[in-house]
């Protein structure tokens, strides 16, 4: 199948273009750098350009495709606060930009698209049962959350035209790396811990006492899930599956990460702030549906994948 993959150069798309690439798919990247710009080693068969928010561009970057995987957006919760018009414009607009484009496509062909769209765990905001089922209420808390279920909503209007199948995969904490690429983004908590290991940073801020949970899943073990769902998708219709692995607490983090790296990692406990303690995944539905389990999401090898490839 000719798949195009938004974000094909970015940390998960990164893992996603490899396991599809394995899986026998050609892999089309689309990625909005300039075409003079270098750009990665990647086993993508081919590279298109276009920024989400370019309609035209849009358009040409589809021809031909017959499946999408929507990985491109913007992503920092904290960054979200300070610039919502972007990330509105860049996360709700481009993928209502890109469905069209798909909707165009899968119309003028008279062959139907399948969309698999990467969703995430803010868009539940902070439920008060957990684990958190794919039917619970999605009130996302933050400009992040509230644009990526802006787009979940796009995805599933779109849906039922009956031109697309769509499959959401709603990740929670996403770690580890693929081809010595690993997550850059040191304001979570696993590339902090890593980069303090490194020496890259002197240590990792703590709040509270460091007992607060949240769901991790590896990269790679993410990236299958999108080579089952791309298999799983079918016109016109719309599901939705979460995807994370292993509870932990930082200073579950802070521990395995000095065990790992056989290197201190210095904490600074700050007051606790308000957040709930646990927010963890309920994962029987893509297990039972789609026959996906973890097989790389042991924090051990999340941490020694994202110290390897921190290439300290």
């Amino acid at each position: 199948m000719r798949v195009l993959v938004t974000g094909a150069y970015g940390f998960v798309g990164t893992a996603v273009v490899h396991r599809l690439s394995q899986a026998g798919h050609e892999v089309i990247a689309l990625t909005h750098r300039a075409p003079s710009a270098p750009l990665p080693v990647s086993p993508a068969a081919g590279t298109r350009y276009a920024d989400l928010r370019d309609a035209d561009a849009l358009r040409d970057a589809v021809h031909g495709i017959e499946a999408v995987c929507h990985l491109a957006a913007l992503t920092r919760v904290r960054e979200s606060f300070e610039r919502p018009d972007e990330y509105r414009n860049v996360n709700v607009g481009g993928t209502q930009a890109l469905l069209d484009a798909v909707l165009a496509q899968a119309q003028a062909t008279g062959t139907p698209l399948r969309f698999i769209h990467a969703s995430t765990a803010a868009v539940y905001g902070v439920p008060e049962i957990q684990p958190i089922t794919e039917d619970a209420p999605c009130e996302p808390k933050t400009p992040y959350g509230e644009t990526k279920l802006a787009a979940d909503q796009a995805v599933a209007q779109a849906a039922g035209t009956g031109s697309i199948g769509v499959i959401v995969l709603r990740a929670f904490n996403i770690s580890g790396a693929v081809a010595g690429h690993g997550d850059p983004d040191e304001s979570r908590i696993i590339p902090k811990a890593v980069a303090v290991a490194a020496g890259r940073a002197s240590h990792v801020d703590i709040n509270g006492d460091g007992t607060a949970i949240r769901d991790f899943v590896h990269v790679d073990d993410l990236a299958r899930a999108y080579v089952l769902a791309l298999d799983a998708c079918e016109p016109g219709k719309h599901r939705v599956y979460n995807v994370g692995a292993t509870p932990a607490s930082v200073s579950d983090i802070v521990t395995e990460t000095e065990r790992v790296t056989h290197r201190p990692v210095p904490v600074v406990h700050h007051p606790p702030k308000p957040e709930p303690p646990t927010l963890t995944a309920d994962t029987h539905r893509i297990r039972d549906e789609l026959g996906w389990k973890p097989e790389r999401s042991t924090l051990q090898e999340i941490l020694a994948d994202t110290w390897a490839a921190a290439g300290a």
